[in-house]
């Protein structure tokens, strides 16, 4: 088992204010399973920061488009 982390629980308004994608989608991706891993923590589902940063940087890998100038 890891050790505990400062990260921060983020909810579906937390993680909107950081990326910009609405938080009808991250609860949408919860429901369905999709996008970066969230869990239950009481009453709310929450996401990782550390977890949502790790996917942006996966998407931005998987979708980069060009190259160097």
């Amino acid at each position: 088992m890891s050790t505990p982390t400062t990260d921060r629980y983020l909810q579906a308004k937390d993680c909107e204010a950081l990326t910009g994608i609405p938080e009808g989608t991250w609860r949408y991706w919860a429901h369905i399973g999709a996008g970066p891993a969230s869990f239950k923590l009481g009453r709310r589902r929450v996401w990782r920061q550390s977890v949502i940063l790790a996917w942006i940087v996966e998407q931005e890998k998987a979708t980069r488009t060009g190259g160097a100038a």
